[in-house]
């Protein structure tokens, strides 16, 4: 890899660092090239993404960005993996290495705040942006479902009233 190439691999990963919400630093021993592939295609599938970067040029560009505490932490074969989604990179790393004991989980952070193997474990078991979303759309739609039914009731009832009335006329 010559400098130009160096220079651009740091760019890319600063750029990532700024934009990500949470970068999780994994230890790859001895990962085989397939679960790497699937590992990568189950974090586009979640919205993040998952590099191996060497580890000084992984250093330089963590200078200048909220993730700067975490080049202690990139020692040995690493990788790292982002997203814009608190909780996606999180997740899908996780629940992989339950599957895989070839991959670890070194630590992470979340912005300013630094996470071990722990807190990358609790920050998993939270729900996602997508599934807080639709939480929230399911608790502002209740009220409303519940105004339409009680409206709508009294109507049925007298409905209900008006049939047996008749029914009982016809008998």
């Amino acid at each position: 890899m010559n400098r130009a190439e160096k220079t651009d691999a740091v760019e890319a990963l600063n750029s990532t660092f700024t934009q990500a919400a949470v970068v999780v630093v994994t230890r790859n021993l001895g990962l085989s090239v397939a679960a790497s592939t699937d590992l990568r295609s189950q974090m586009r599938d979640a919205g993040a993404s998952y590099k191996v970067a060497k580890n000084r040029l992984a250093r330089i560009a963590l200078d200048g960005t909220p993730y700067a505490q975490l080049s202690d932490m990139l020692t040995g074969p690493t990788a790292l993996a982002t997203s814009p989604d608190p909780v996606a990179a999180a997740k899908v790393a996780i629940n992989f290495a339950k599957t895989n004991d070839r991959l670890e989980i070194v630590g992470g952070a979340m912005g300013d705040t630094l996470l071990d193997a722990d807190g990358i474990k609790a920050l998993a078991s939270m729900p996602s942006l997508d599934e807080l979303r639709g939480t929230i759309v399911g608790l502002i739609q209740a009220p409303a479902t519940k105004i339409a039914r009680v409206v709508a009731e009294p109507a049925a009832k007298l409905a209900r009233v008006f049939n047996a009335y008749g029914e009982k006329e016809a008998a």
